[in-house]
């Protein structure tokens, strides 16, 4: 048996949270000859499962259900492990991409917004893609880009840099935006933006309107050298845009 003080300093919690847990039934604690609380080891391995449940971003209630349908031991940790390991391959790639982050800072290069946020929850943007486009267009979206393998989101990353090096290498070398060469890039450039619809149609407005927001919003024009370069990109795929 061990007492709440020992079970609080080992698990790292506070004797306030392991009576709470006693008091909601979650962890319902036994009690030694001087009336203390008092844990068994199976008690122990209990307060594990809740703990980790936790820091999965359960709540209690949740947790709670969760624990009553799961009477082994055994079976609930080793899904627990499947999830923690999970998690550990999220930190893996969020650590590279602040590593990318710090390797281009430190040499004064360029990086994509992709490369510093891959790995990194874009569930943020939720809320600013359903009320441009709905709620069918982010859920459409999320489904396709988390079926994707890492070959193919990287595949689709490499793809923009890509289109991105051409739009400046055009803009440097003097080329009109309604040349041939650069209306070449302009249709690499919807043809990119199809894939990240899936397929769907990419209309003469739809492109007009994405190429305006590349320059009002400059978390767009970044990716295209700031206000100047967005606004190349712009004039180049309206120029497409009225080919259509």
């Amino acid at each position: 048996m061990f007492s709440i003080q020992q079970v609080a300093q080992a698990a790292g919690v506070s004797s306030r949270t392991l009576r709470h847990y006693d008091d909601i039934g979650l962890l319902p604690a036994g009690r030694a000859g001087n009336g203390y609380r008092a844990y068994t080891r199976e008690d122990l391995v209990r307060l594990q499962r809740i703990l980790l449940l936790r820091d999965l971003g359960l709540g209690l209630p949740e947790i709670a259900d969760v624990m009553a349908g799961q009477v082994d031991d055994v079976a609930a940790l080793r899904e627990h492990a499947v999830q923690l390991r999970e998690r550990a391959e999220l930190l893996a790639r969020q650590l590279a991409s602040v590593e990318r982050t710090i390797a281009a800072l430190t040499d004064k290069e360029e990086i994509m917004p992709q490369d510093m946020f891959d790995g990194f929850d874009n569930s943020q943007y939720k809320q600013e893609v359903e009320q441009r486009w709905g709620e069918q267009a982010w859920a459409d979206g999320d489904r396709w880009w988390r079926g994707l393998t890492d070959d193919d989101k990287q595949g689709f990353m490499d793809e923009h840099k890509a289109i991105a090096a051409a739009w400046e290498q055009a803009r440097e070398a003097g080329l009109a935006p309604d040349s041939d060469e650069v209306q070449q890039i302009a249709a690499r450039h919807a043809a990119w933006i199809r894939v990240g619809w899936q397929g769907g149609e990419v209309s003469p407005e739809a492109l007009r309107g994405l190429a305006e927001m590349y320059v009002a919003d400059e978390r767009f024009a970044a990716n295209y050298g700031g206000v100047e370069g967005s606004q190349y990109v712009r004039d180049g795929l309206v120029a497409y845009a009225h080919r259509l």
